[in-house]
């Protein structure tokens, strides 16, 4: 009980630095909107023949990609914080050790759920009809934010071994663009070659997209829902133990 209040205190610490710096809330507010608008404008009518018919296929695909790079984000600004050396006050005080790590990334919940709300938004306004109605899409949504909030400990872990916030941003960019554009985000898995098909199928961002594709355009809960909730507790379980026992030894 001690560490979740303690991870709520750095959660507040985290909304007070959001309030005063807006610019944090740029690529969740900026980002959804224009990659919306560009990718189904420029590959509705090759992939689906229209805009309104890619629309199904790629929100999900915008969702996943506004969530990497949001959580790319938090790796970022922890680097920021380490290096102003106010992590070193943190591990002077009586705190749970995930409680600095964690509570930064409880309040990055709330970008996360920007980003999804106006990817939705911005969907509908172009044509976009999600079949699985209000509670598909809340479901969707929350869906995402679980993804989110579980790979912002990798990128957390990123944060606590490079030696600079920019060496955090080229590695989480060499991480982001593989996972996202090697999926199903974008393009259906059948038009792509066998091998890159392959990949494609096993990449655990395909299952986020097929679990958020499912319940947004049908309402249905399948097996990919499961897969991806499953892929998100893997990634706490790994990433959580080594972004903690790395940020006890820096120094």
């Amino acid at each position: 009980m001690q560490t979740w209040h303690q991870t709520m205190g750095f959660a507040a610490r985290a909304f007070k630095k959001m309030r005063r710096n807006p610019e944090q809330f740029s690529d969740v507010s900026v980002q959804p909107i224009m990659f919306t608008a560009m990718f189904a404008y420029i590959f509705g009518g090759a992939i689906s023949g229209d805009v309104a018919g890619y629309l199904p296929i790629m929100v999900p695909g915008i969702l996943a990609m506004t969530c990497l790079t949001a959580c790319m984000a938090t790796g970022v600004q922890l680097r920021e914080d380490m290096d102003s050396g106010v992590f070193d006050r943190f591990k002077s005080l009586p705190v749970a050790r995930v409680a600095p790590l964690a509570g930064p990334m409880v309040a990055d919940l709330v970008r996360y759920g920007i980003a999804a709300t106006l990817t939705f938004a911005v969907g509908i306004l172009m044509g976009y009809q999600p079949g699985g109605g209000v509670a598909g899409v809340l479901g969707a949504i929350a869906l995402v934010v679980i993804t989110g909030w579980s790979l912002s400990w990798a990128f957390t872990f990123v944060g606590t071994i490079a030696r600079s916030a920019q060496s955090v941003q080229g590695i989480s960019m060499m991480i982001l663009f593989p996972l996202t554009f090697l999926s199903n985000a974008f393009v259906p898995v059948d038009t792509l070659p066998g091998w890159l098909a392959a990949f494609v199928k096993i990449n655990p961002i395909s299952h986020v997209v097929s679990a958020v594709r499912d319940l947004a355009n049908e309402g249905t809960v399948t097996a990919e829902v499961g897969w991806a909730l499953i892929g998100c507790v893997l990634v706490i379980a790994v990433f959580a133990p080594l972004s903690v026992r790395s940020y006890q030894r820096e120094r």
